[in-house]
C-alpha cells in the first residue's frame, strides 16, 4: 500500500468542497472508550451527521469494564470518580442518579488508599506479624511530608538536584531513608521496619501512577497532575453506566464493533484514495470522492475528512509506525516514545467467610528483607512480590466477602500469563504468610484484569516518565497536519484519550474532556459552514 501525499496544487480540497457545498464532513472516530464516545456525542449534538465510530473490540467502554459478579458489579478497569467539584464524570453520575446508593465507605478522601478509607489498614510483615498502628501512622506522616516535597518541583519551579536523577522514586527513597536513619529515638529494628514500609508505599504509589516503578516517574513534572477537589466516588451499579449514558443517543448504525483499524492514510490526494480503495478487499464498488484521509480496516476502507484517534498510549507505542501512512512527524513520534504507560491489574478473590477482622479495610504486604532494596523489579518467578496489598470491598452486603489485590509493571504482565488456579494458590499462600493464619482457605472464585496483554489497550493509563514533560502531552494532542502546512486540509487526524490531557492524564474525566476538546476543534472549523451550534465544555 503506497503512502498518501497531497499535491501542493490540488484543487479538490475536501474542506473547501464541504464549505462551498455545505456537505456534511465525514468523520471517523477510532475507539469507543470514554474519549471516543464523548467526541461522538458532542459532534452529533452539534449537527454533524456523517460520523462513524470504529471499535476494535466487541464492546464499548475501552478501559471501563464492569463485570456482573453474582448480585454485585466489579470493576476490572476504571473504578473511581476522582473528585466532585466540576468533574464532568461526577455530574453525569449525579444527574442520572448513579450515586444514590453510594455508601460513606465508598466516598474516599484518602490519597494512599486504593479502596475504602473507613476502617484500619493492617500492615503485615512476611514474618506474619502486624506492625503496630501508631508506628504505621508515624511512618505515614513522614512519607506524606516527603510526598508534599515532590509536588514543589513543578508547582514552585524548584530546581531538581542531579542526585535525584529527576525521579520521584529515587528522590523519595533517598529523603525518607535519611530522615529515618537520623531519628535518634528509633531502635535499629524499628528503622529497618520503616525502611521496609517505604518499599511497600512505593509499590502502592506505582499502582496509583500505573508505572513499573516510581523510579521511572519524572520528579520535575510530578506536580503538574491536577487533582479535582472533593471525595472519590464509586458507582455501585458500575462505571459502565457512565459509558452507557454517553452512548445512549448514538445511533447503532454509527457504532462499528469488532472493527480493528489496520492503517490511517492521511494527506491523501484523490488519486491516492482511488488507489487505496481499488486495492482494498471487498470494497471495489466504492467510488472515492475527494478525501484527505482513508481509514483502512480488514474488509473496508472508509474515506474521511477527519479522523479522531483515541487509541491508548500503549497502542500508539506498539503500532504507530505501521498505523499511520505517512508516518507521524518525528516530534510526535518522540513524544509517544518518551511518555510512559504501564499496567496496573486487579485480582479479586471471593471467600465464603471473612478471615479478616471487621475493622480491617486492607492487608498491606511489607517484606522485611526489602528494607535496602534499590530496584523494585523482580525475577520472573518472583512476580508476586509486586502485589502491594489486598483491599476489603465494602459494604459486605453488596460485595460479599471480597478482596481486591493490586499489582503493576512487568510483574503484572507475568501475572496475566498465569492461569487462575496458579494465581489463586499464590495469593492464598501470601495471605497465609503475611497474616500468620495458615487456615485461610483458597478463594472460591477469582477474577482479574489483563490490561497489559489486551492487544487493543496495552496498559492501564499514562504517566509522565523521566525525560518527558507536559509539552510531550501537548505534542501528542496536536492535530495533523501541523498548522504551518497551510496547503493541506486542516485537522485531518486529531488525537484524544487520557494521555493527551496535560492536567488530567490517567483519569476518566481527562479522557472525556479530551474527546470533547477534539470534537470542538471540528465544530469551530465548520461552525460557519452549515450552522452547527457550538456548546464548548470547560476544558
Amino acid at each position: 500500500m503506497q503512502s498518501c501525499e497531497i499535491s501542493s496544487d490540488s484543487t479538490d480540497d475536501p474542506l473547501s468542497s464541504a464549505l462551498h457545498r455545505h456537505r456534511q464532513p465525514r468523520i471517523v472516530v477510532i475507539g469507543a472508550g470514554l474519549a471516543g464516545l464523548a467526541a461522538t456525542k458532542t459532534l452529533l449534538e452539534n449537527g454533524f451527521t456523517n460520523v462513524t465510530v470504529l471499535e476494535a473490540s466487541d464492546r464499548i467502554g475501552g478501559r471501563v469494564q464492569s463485570i456482573q459478579h453474582g448480585k454485585t458489579t466489579l470493576e476490572l478497569g476504571a473504578t473511581w470518580i476522582h473528585g466532585a467539584n466540576g468533574n464532568p464524570i461526577y455530574h453525569l453520575a449525579e444527574d442520572n442518579g448513579l450515586l444514590e446508593h453510594t455508601t460513606e465507605e465508598e466516598r474516599s478522601v484518602g490519597r494512599i488508599s486504593l479502596y475504602a478509607k473507613n476502617g484500619v489498614a493492617h500492615y503485615q510483615t512476611n514474618n506474619g506479624k502486624r506492625i503496630p498502628k501508631d508506628l504505621v501512622e508515624e511512618f505515614s506522616d513522614l512519607y506524606n511530608e516527603v510526598y508534599e516535597l515532590t509536588q514543589e518541583f513543578f508547582q514552585n519551579g524548584k530546581p531538581v538536584g542531579a542526585e535525584s536523577q529527576n525521579s520521584v522514586g529515587i528522590f523519595t527513597r533517598d529523603v525518607v531513608r535519611k530522615k529515618i536513619m537520623l531519628d535518634p529515638y528509633d531502635s535499629e529494628s524499628i528503622k529497618k521496619l520503616k525502611l521496609s514500609m517505604l518499599q511497600q508505599y512505593l509499590k502502592v504509589e506505582s499502582c496509583e501512577s500505573s508505572s513499573p516503578s516510581m523510579d521511572e516517574v519524572s520528579l520535575s513534572e510530578f506536580g503538574e497532575w491536577t487533582e479535582i477537589p472533593g471525595a472519590h466516588h464509586v458507582i455501585p451499579a458500575g462505571f459502565i453506566k457512565i459509558v452507557e449514558i454517553l452512548a445512549q443517543d448514538i445511533p447503532s448504525r454509527v457504532l462499528c464493533l469488532s472493527t480493528p483499524v489496520r492503517r490511517i492514510h492521511w494527506n491523501c490526494s484523490s488519486h491516492d484514495t482511488e488507489e487505496i480503495v481499488d486495492q482494498a478487499d471487498h470494497n471495489q464498488d466504492q467510488r472515492p470522492s475527494p478525501s484527505p484521509v482513508c481509514v483502512e480496516c480488514e474488509d473496508v476502507c472508509l474515506l474521511a475528512d477527519h479522523v479522531i484517534v483515541t487509541a491508548s498510549l500503549g497502542v500508539l507505542k506498539k503500532a504507530h509506525e505501521t498505523l499511520f501512512s505517512p508516518g507521524l512527524p518525528l516530534d510526535k513520534a518522540q513524544a509517544i516514545q518518551k511518555l510512559g504507560i504501564s499496567t496496573t491489574d486487579k485480582i479479586f478473590l471471593e471467600f465464603a467467610e471473612p478471615f479478616w477482622s471487621p475493622e480491617c479495610n486492607s492487608i498491606q504486604f511489607v517484606w522485611e528483607d526489602e528494607a535496602q532494596l534499590e530496584n523494585q523489579a523482580y525475577p520472573e518467578e518472583l512476580w508476586y512480590r509486586k502485589i502491594c496489598s489486598f483491599d476489603v470491598l465494602y459494604p459486605p452486603e453488596r460485595y460479599g466477602h471480597m478482596l481486591s489485590g493490586w499489582i503493576c509493571g512487568e510483574e503484572a504482565l507475568r501475572m496475566e500469563r498465569c492461569d487462575d488456579e496458579t494465581v489463586a494458590e499464590i495469593c492464598t499462600e501470601l495471605l497465609r504468610q503475611f497474616t500468620g493464619n495458615q487456615n485461610i482457605p483458597k478463594p472460591r472464585r477469582i477474577l482479574r484484569s489483563s490490561w497489559g496483554s489486551n492487544p487493543y489497550i496495552r496498559g492501564s493509563y499514562s504517566f509522565t516518565r523521566v525525560g518527558s514533560s507536559g509539552r510531550d502531552v501537548e505534542k501528542l494532542a496536536e492535530p495533523l497536519p501541523y498548522i504551518k502546512n497551510t496547503k493541506a486540509p486542516p485537522l485531518q487526524v486529531l488525537f484524544a484519550g487520557e494521555a493527551t490531557h496535560r492536567k488530567y492524564y490517567s483519569t476518566t474525566h481527562g479522557a472525556l474532556l479530551s474527546g470533547q476538546r477534539e470534537a470542538n476543534r471540528l465544530i469551530e472549523l465548520y461552525q460557519y459552514s452549515f450552522g452547527a451550534e457550538t456548546t464548548k465544555p470547560n476544558i
